[in-house]
């Protein structure tokens, strides 16, 4: 909204200094054109804001100008800054980083600069780790996001267009009651004839809020909705269990794509022997080959067939 725009626009400038009509743009997310039609706005609402011509020119507020907002102490205003500094939810980034201009503006003089200085000494949720894997972050339709998010907030049922594994696409009409983002990945928790659904927001193709209102309660607790899914997420399908050794370097990365690790223990040469749950042995056989020589399956003797054939077939193609 406009009204929001203007208010990011001043505090921009109050904590900036001097900004020059592009800068302000690219940080507004809008085009000089819109930039500048929003300084006339703000000049005409009695807002103190002058231009400096030439080529180190820009826009600044007169000195001593200062908006109303509610102040925050030190410590509530640098945990806001940390979390928001690398967070992209649900396709409100724009509006968390409007927020957190407007928290660096809450803070008494005296803190504003050591809090925001601050912040910049934690870092939540980096690109890569330290051996330089990247992140797996899914790429999500702003229009789509924001079309569920609607729906979420509003109450209202929701049609979306949802691509399951090895299917096409097919249209379902579901209750939605909460979003949630794991490691990277987000979900919408919904419901349709009364049965549970849980739908990767990747996987949504199209999207269109209904008019009808959602069969939902008026409260939710996403936590614990969230824990009942990934209980019968674990225990449902056809789940095997693998018995496999591990160099313990590697345990972050199995647990990342494993279901539930059921037993664990360490071997005399300080390797990991653990009991494991995939979700089939098509995902075991996978897991167990990204781990390369890391790994050994133990048990069942039908994956260690599988994976014995396998290197044998890329053996034989590399021994010339």
């Amino acid at each position: 909204m406009r009204a929001d725009r203007l208010v990011s626009l001043v505090l921009l400038l109050r904590q900036r200094g001097k900004m020059s009509a592009d800068a302000l743009a690219r940080e507004l997310e809008v085009s000089t054109r819109t930039v500048l039609r929003d300084i006339d706005a703000l000049s005409t609402a009695g807002v103190p804001v002058h231009a400096e011509r030439g080529r180190l020119g820009g826009f600044a507020l007169l000195p001593g100008f200062r908006t109303e907002l509610t102040g925050l102490n030190h410590d509530e205003a640098l945990a806001l800054l940390t979390a928001g500094s690398s967070q992209q939810v649900f396709g409100l980034s724009a509006a968390l980083a409007s927020a957190m201009r407007k928290v660096v503006d809450a803070l008494p003089e005296s803190n504003r600069v050591s809090a925001h200085d601050a912040a910049q000494r934690f870092l939540i949720e980096p690109k890569t780790d330290l051996l330089s894997r990247r992140q797996i972050t899914e790429e999500i339709p702003a229009a789509i996001l924001n079309e569920v998010r609607r729906a979420v907030l509003a109450g209202r049922k929701l049609r979306i267009l949802y691509a399951t594994a090895d299917r096409d696409p097919t249209w379902r009409t579901v209750d939605p009651l909460g979003l949630v983002t794991v490691r990277g990945k987000g979900y919408l928790l919904a419901t349709t004839e009364g049965g549970d659904r849980t739908y990767r927001l990747s996987r949504i193709t199209a999207a269109e809020t209904l008019a009808e209102r959602a069969e939902r309660t008026g409260r939710v607790d996403l936590e614990q909705l969230w824990q009942q899914r990934s209980t019968q997420f674990r225990t449902g399908g056809d789940q095997v269990v693998v018995q496999l050794r591990l160099d313990p370097v590697r345990r972050d990365e199995l647990l990342a794509t494993a279901l539930a690790v059921l037993a664990e223990a360490v071997d005399a040469d300080g390797w990991l022997r653990m009991d494991v749950t995939f979700q089939d042995t098509r995902h075991a056989e996978w897991a167990l080959w990204q781990l390369g020589l890391d790994a050994e399956a133990l048990t069942p003797e039908s994956l260690r067939s599988v994976l014995r054939g396998r290197a044998a077939e890329m053996a034989e193609r590399y021994e010339n």
